[in-house]
């Protein structure tokens, strides 16, 4: 079925005000232009909370490696994120890293010692940055592949912080960055458009009989 803009006007009608309007207001700072992968995060209310750190930041791809661990989302953690946020699962790092790569990105590890300080990190290019587990960081393999290094400068006697707490570091430094930048970061009408759609049937109960009885009009 083509989404239309007819066809999402319909059912944002169908919406309370306010969440037509929080529609508005969210869409415009969604952006692809940065993504987030987790590798086998053995913590599930990390995975949860990266999530949330995603939607907040106005990230809307998430990528989740689950080579070891299967992990399903901590719906209260993630306050609801995993709703608005779109969550890919992978069974290894090589998929994950490859469907990346085809789609532009360049693969950005984390680490507590090795790459680019935080606010020396090229903000230009579209980039997947990865979070490793919590007692290891990132496998040999994804350090191996990625293409840039990027470390939080830290200065006290602790060598390394909790993934989500990294995680809403990094996201907020380069998202609030790129904001004020001139890179063109916003989706395009056509992603705006879609994804419009998928948030509107996510909220309606009835969302079937309503797309049929919008059809049924044309």
């Amino acid at each position: 079925m083509k989404v239309t803009a007819a066809l999402v006007d319909f059912l944002e009608s169908k919406l309370t005000p306010r969440r037509r309007e929080l529609f508005s207001k969210v869409i415009e700072s969604r952006t692809n232009h940065f993504t987030v992968a987790t590798q086998d995060v053995y913590q599930l209310h990390n995975t949860s909370a990266v999530i949330r750190s995603c939607d907040v930041f106005g990230i809307q791809n998430v990528h989740v490696v689950e080579e070891v661990n299967l992990k399903k989302i901590d719906r209260e953690i993630a306050m609801g994120a995993q709703k608005w946020v779109d969550i890919n699962r992978y069974h290894s790092s090589i998929d994950c890293i490859e469907a990346l790569r085809e789609k532009g990105y360049r693969i950005v590890a984390t680490s507590p010692h090795k790459g680019k300080a935080l606010q020396d990190f090229d903000i230009d290019a579209p980039a997947a940055v990865f979070f490793g587990t919590e007692t290891e960081g990132l496998s040999t393999e994804v350090m191996e592949e990625a293409d840039d290094f990027i470390r939080i400068p830290m200065v006290g006697f602790t060598e390394s912080l909790n993934i989500s707490v990294s995680a809403a570091i990094i996201l907020q430094d380069i998202t609030a960055r790129l904001r004020k930048s001139d890179v063109d970061w916003r989706f395009l009408e056509e992603e705006k458009l879609q994804k419009r759609y998928e948030w509107a049937i996510k909220n309606l109960k009835n969302s079937a009989d309503l797309i049929e009885a919008f059809q049924a009009s044309q």
